[in-house]
């Protein structure tokens, strides 16, 4: 078994914590992981991109391949479709539906939509909505994990304890809203 995921957004949006909880729980199912960042200038709305390669075998490299990730992960619409050379041709999109408008002339986000949806396997995910509902803003990403949990070569256990471990130093209230927000976006 090979995984491949491209994990993407703005700086800010909690990108690296989305690839600590899915490498974590691979870790947790005795999986392989290999993970490359590129940051952008975060403090300012930077690109953030995440490689995420998962295997039950030796990985021959950090980074996705374009052309062969299985899944484009993404905390907003304009950076899912700025990486879609990276997705196979039957790979998933998930992407929260939610601009992070940080850039002039950034483009109506009807026509992203629409991009997005004439992919066969893309979702648009209302996350900020449901992480609000989770009562946690901060939250999103974790509810695209949720989201992404059907795709995922992992059970829902070990994200799950991903999270928990995650979010340990940070208290039980902050771990309760992390789970809520995964369950929301695995029931969206």
């Amino acid at each position: 078994m090979k995984y491949d995921i491209i994990l993407c957004g703005v700086g800010g949006q909690g990108v690296l914590s989305v690839a600590a909880a899915i490498a974590t729980a691979s870790s947790i199912e005795g999986l392989k992981v290999r993970q490359s960042e590129v940051h952008g200038m975060a403090q300012r709305g930077g690109a953030v991109l995440s490689h995420l390669r998962i295997s039950d075998a030796e990985i021959p490299g950090d980074l996705v391949p374009k052309g062969s990730a299985d899944l484009i992960l993404s905390m907003e619409p304009l950076e899912s479709l700025r990486y879609l050379d990276y997705l196979k041709p039957n790979g998933s999109l998930i992407t929260g539906g939610d601009p992070y408008d940080n850039i002039p002339n950034y483009p109506e986000i009807e026509g992203l939509h629409e991009s997005i949806d004439r992919l066969p396997k893309s979702r648009i995910i209302p996350a900020k909505e449901l992480a609000r509902q989770a009562k946690n803003p901060k939250a999103s990403n974790m509810v695209l994990v949720g989201a992404a949990s059907s795709t995922l070569p992992l059970k829902m256990e070990s994200l799950k304890k991903a999270i928990e471990l995650l979010f340990q130093r940070k208290g039980k209230e902050i771990i309760e809203k992390n789970l809520h927000a995964l369950d929301l976006g695995a029931n969206s």
